[in-house]
């Protein structure tokens, strides 16, 4: 793959996961990539495998996410053309037990994040001659979620931040989109004592395709919106759900 040759790109939440997959696969396709983390070791360990530079971010601070920007444009003379807000984190705590701070924290993280992202990158993209932001959303982003409060919110608001940051930013060249992942087998989530039967029985029993999505899966649909490959996408919610977002078919039955 060579859909990304010679560009430049930003990748946040790099440090393992879809982020670290992403990088990965963005390297593949010839970018110059800078992935981004607040892992500072298992960051600097994936960015080194993958042949991409690390920088530690914190994504709900607006001064190193200038840093972050300057240090990504610089690997190759001020050009940056990619941007991928992946950083996220959720608490799995009902509305009457969520702390309030705890939710601040994953609405700073998740939402917050990617507006900082967006604010700080545009203009040298638009001075690189415009660009492509990706945003990573959630089938979450479409429904309410039992004992997920604050993730879901974040989510929700992710789809509005990238429709109007796509309006904004269509005259400076810069193409903004939200990718919708099905379930993903990553730390966040991981359950103790689970074994892959349990993950795809519990994640999988309701998607159409009857089972997690692959990392590879959903990051070579973010290497494709990043790409020139679309090119006249912009504004959209593109799913790499497994069917989800089509309905829900009704659960296995317990031999199924």
């Amino acid at each position: 793959m060579t859909a990304l040759e010679g560009k430049v790109a930003l990748v946040t939440g790099a440090a393992r996961g879809l982020g670290a997959e992403i990088v990965r696969r963005m390297v593949a396709a010839g970018a110059q990539v800078t992935a981004a983390d607040k892992r500072v070791d298992d960051g600097a360990a994936a960015a080194a495998e993958a042949g991409a530079q690390f920088f530690e971010l914190d994504v709900t601070d607006a001064e190193q996410w200038a840093a972050a920007v300057d240090a990504a444009a610089t690997a190759d003379g001020g050009r940056l053309d990619i941007l991928v807000n992946n950083a996220a984190i959720t608490r799995v705590v009902p509305i009457l037990d969520c702390d309030p701070a705890e939710f601040r924290k994953v609405i700073d993280t998740n939402l917050v994040g990617t507006f900082l992202g967006i604010q700080a990158a545009a203009p040298t993209m638009a001075s690189s001659g415009g660009g492509s932001i990706v945003n990573l959303s959630s089938p979450s982003a479409f429904e309410g979620t039992v004992g997920m409060p604050a993730y879901s919110t974040s989510k929700w608001g992710i789809r509005g931040l990238t429709r109007t940051a796509a309006l904004e930013l269509a005259d400076l060249g810069i193409r903004v989109n939200a990718v919708v992942p099905g379930a993903l087998r990553t730390a966040m989530t991981r359950r103790p004592g689970w074994e892959d039967e349990d993950y795809e029985r519990h994640y999988g029993a309701t998607v159409p395709l009857r089972r997690m999505a692959e990392l590879g899966e959903v990051a070579d649909l973010v290497v494709w919106l990043a790409s020139d490959q679309a090119s006249y996408c912009t504004g959209g919610d593109y799913a790499a759900d497994g069917g989800l977002g089509a309905g829900s078919l009704p659960p296995l039955p317990e031999n199924g």
